[in-house]
């Protein structure tokens, strides 16, 4: 009766796999996705609500003016926009396919005070308005002296514009509510009073302290009678853009605070399609040279990792379906990197698989070692997946737009690759390895260790008897990197800076030099030229409106200047957006401590800490170096290389508290030695599954894609690095000042942990 229970579990894993597998196809194949701006093009405009004298710029009146803005879009015609407020006093407004948002900003940005005044008389030289009273322009240059205002735009119910009935040009047709046809009948009333061709039987309709009208009331309205109906036409010069637009503005009504534009991006389609291609093209690149990778490692069972990768890749895509999550650029990246990143818990899997098979002390069958495979390997993949989602959480609270998203993405990726581990991957090789292969387990690749490790062990070299000598070169190669800082400083983008950026394409390769000096030229001395992939320029420079001088200089240069990107970011969002930076950098580093402190003790964790603070460090001076722009996708990579450098750390320290209980005559020093030494095939080969990824995304991607990648690649060599060359001596070294280092935990025996390696043969059986 025990062993059909037995079997229960992996058939309930593959129906479980098989449901969610099912679901997610179901859900790629009838959700179409939600492309964020940077993918198919369109322009993003963030408002910031401002206090004025009537009213305070806080949530509640924010959602008013958000309200106002809706009714100005659906005005325009822009297919499925997008406004959110963001904080308590910021709109975020997304318009695809607008690709000139001079008009939008225009239409939508404007405060369109409408007020109707009784007019006094004309501006007498040398005369002085009374109170209550005002002297405003009309569109020919004459001074009126306008009365307060009767009526506001409050009191209108509708507004259109049409070409004017009885002569050239557009008028604009406006209809009241019942107060507000009242209200203008008796405004109208009292002008009728005065003789025709009185200034005082006119009426001033002004938007904004500007009169756009102040005709004339027909002499037919009777005195105190005024024009009934609710309905007026507004009549001037207008074009019929013009006209379109008053109407707009008219209908949509008053802003209850002033807004300003704090920042403003617009992206060609072309540049989001060369993203998303670049994109898919990595993806298949580097999933394609993973999943080779694993077979030719791990035989049969890479090629279950691979078949549980694309599950993973499906579900992942899935769950952003399902959430109604947006696709944007960092996004992609943060999905192609996951697939890449999957592959660390499977390998860990396999490698403890490996450990458990060969270091059995009697006979074990492959299903037994699989089973302790994966229960050896759950703590350090719970705790290295947790440190990742500590980072995308600081990510999703912290950062704004596409790099909130990255951090949708990750938390996704991260999500899914524990799901394809523990239950899809595990469900197929315990079928697999029941049927013929568990007569040949060295066909499944988990029989058998590879020949780097078994040559290390059988050296049995002492890493850390003199840990200050690794702490000594980490110290140098940190210096000469970090220098960059100090030497070429630190390029700033306009996010963290305030200013703009706009991007180029050219005919062909532009000559960087020429470009700069030609936009020297036309007036931007301080600007700075930067080759954007291939065939594209990057010009950034302080807050500029005309930018039509700068395209101009670049065609000139170039032999053709097409623009496919234009950010613009005021000088108050780019120090509030750094200062966020900062703030997210130094909480990672702290949650990072206190969790591992919390998982392991504080030594460990401090160790951790010092190296993943080395890693950053070693990219941004890299960065320096390269005279590559820190923006907010470099943010999003420092972040993301904080969550995977502590990984590293984690997956060794785990096995350092797991040998500590099992060895407690060993030095720490040893200890920590056999422990790299045991988890090096998983760095490794984890590693190499991360770098094809972002090799392919690092040769196929372009502009801030690349960055991204190269951020992340540099992440990786030093996160990996540093464990072994700074993590694991400082612990060692902080054991020997304050002993006990790994001691508070002791983890259920394992077979293979508990044989010290020197009294291993090569194939792990016991001498």
């Amino acid at each position: 009766m025990s062993r059909p229970r037995a079997r229960r579990g992996p058939v309930v894993r593959v129906l479980l796999a098989l449901a969610v597998l099912a679901a997610s196809v179901y859900l790629i194949l009838s959700t179409a996705p939600r492309l964020g701006l940077d993918l198919r093009g369109g322009t993003q405009i963030v408002l910031q609500a401002k206090d004025s004298a009537q009213a305070k710029a806080d949530a509640a009146t924010t959602d008013r003016a958000l309200e106002v803005l809706r009714r100005r879009v659906d005005q325009l015609g822009v297919a499925e926009p997008t406004l959110a407020r963001s904080g308590e006093n910021r709109i975020i407004i997304e318009l695809p396919g607008v690709q000139d948002p001079r008009r939008a900003v225009e239409v939508i940005g404007r405060t369109a005070q409408l007020t109707f005044h009784p007019v006094i008389g004309a501006q007498q030289p040398g005369a002085q308005p009374k109170p209550g009273q005002k002297v405003l322009p009309t569109a020919e240059g004459e001074q009126l002296v306008l009365g307060p205002a009767a009526l506001t735009g409050e009191g209108v119910a509708d507004a259109t514009a049409g070409p004017a009935p009885n002569g050239p040009g557009y008028v604009v047709s406006i209809n009241f509510q019942s107060a507000g046809g009242n209200a203008w009948a008796k405004l109208t009333g009292q002008a009728a009073c005065a003789p025709v061709g009185s200034p005082v039987r006119r009426v001033a309709i002004a938007l904004d302290d500007k009169i756009i009208s102040a005709p004339e009331v027909n002499p037919q309205v009777s005195c105190n009678v005024g024009i009934l109906g609710g309905s007026t036409q507004i009549t001037g010069k207008f074009t019929n853009q013009q006209a379109s637009e008053l109407a707009v503005l008219i209908k949509g009504g008053a802003l209850p605070v002033p807004v300003e534009v704090v920042e403003q991006r617009t992206v060609g389609p072309t540049l989001g399609a060369d993203a998303i291609r670049a994109s898919i093209e990595a993806g298949v690149i580097g999933l394609g040279l993973t999943a080779l990778f694993l077979i030719v490692v791990y035989r049969l069972a890479g090629l279950i990792s691979v078949i549980a990768l694309i599950g993973y890749s499906a579900l992942s895509y899935a769950m952003l379906l399902f959430i109604g999550a947006t696709l944007t650029l960092p996004g992609l990246a943060g999905l192609v990197l996951a697939i890449g990143m999957a592959v660390d818990s499977t390998v860990l899997v396999f490698e403890r698989t490996r450990e458990e098979f060969l270091g059995a002390r009697t006979d074990q069958r492959l299903p037994k070692a699989l089973d302790r495979g994966f229960g050896n390997a759950l703590s350090a993949i719970v705790d290295s997946n947790i440190t990742t989602l500590l980072a995308a959480g600081l990510l999703f609270w912290l950062a704004t737009g596409p790099v909130k998203g990255f951090g949708v993405t990750l938390t996704i990726g991260v999500l899914g690759a524990m799901f394809s581990t523990l239950v899809l991957t595990r469900a197929l090789l315990f079928l697999a390895i029941r049927g013929p292969f568990a007569k040949h387990p060295k066909l499944t690749g988990l029989a058998h260790h590879g020949i780097v490790r078994r040559k290390l062990e059988a050296r049995d070299p002492k890493l850390y008897d003199r840990p200050g000598r690794w702490l000594i070169g980490s110290a140098i190669v940190l210096v000469l990197l970090f220098a960059g800082v100090f030497v070429r400083g630190i390029n700033l983008g306009v996010e963290f800076t305030g200013g703009r950026v706009l991007e180029y394409s050219t005919s062909a390769p532009a000559n960087v030099e020429k470009v700069r000096n030609a936009v020297s030229e036309a007036g931007f001395p301080r600007a700075i030229v930067q080759a954007s992939g291939q065939d594209a320029v990057t010009v950034r420079t302080e807050p500029v409106e005309n930018t039509a001088p700068i395209r101009d200089a670049v065609a000139k240069a170039a032999g053709k200047a097409e623009q496919i990107r234009d950010e613009k970011i005021g000088p108050s969002l780019g120090v509030e957006l750094r200062n966020n930076a900062l703030i997210a950098l130094l909480l990672a580093v702290l949650a990072q401590l206190a969790y591992l402190a919390f998982r392991f003790d504080w030594r460990l964790g401090v160790a951790t800490v010092l190296a993943l603070t080395a890693d950053v460090l070693i990219v941004l001076g890299t960065f320096a170096w390269m005279d590559k722009t820190l923006d907010a996708v470099f943010l999003a990579a420092m972040l993301t290389v904080i969550g995977y450098s502590v990984n590293d750390s984690v997956v060794v320290f785990d096995r350092v508290r797991e040998l500590r209980g099992l060895r407690p005559k060993e030095t720490f020093a040893r200890v920590s030695s056999a422990a790299v030494l045991q988890t090096l095939p998983r760095t490794v080969n984890t590693g190499i599954g991360v770098l094809f990824v972002l090799g392919a995304l690092l040769a196929l991607g372009g502009g801030s894609l690349a960055d991204f990648a190269l951020a992340m690649l540099l992440g990786l060599i030093a996160g990996t690095a540093s464990t072994i060359v700074t993590a694991a001596p400082i612990a060692v070294l902080l054991d020997k000042r304050w002993p006990g280092a790994g001691k508070q935990r002791s983890k259920k025996k394992s077979h293979y942990s508990a044989t010290p390696a020197h009294k291993r043969d090569h194939t792990g059986a016991v001498v």
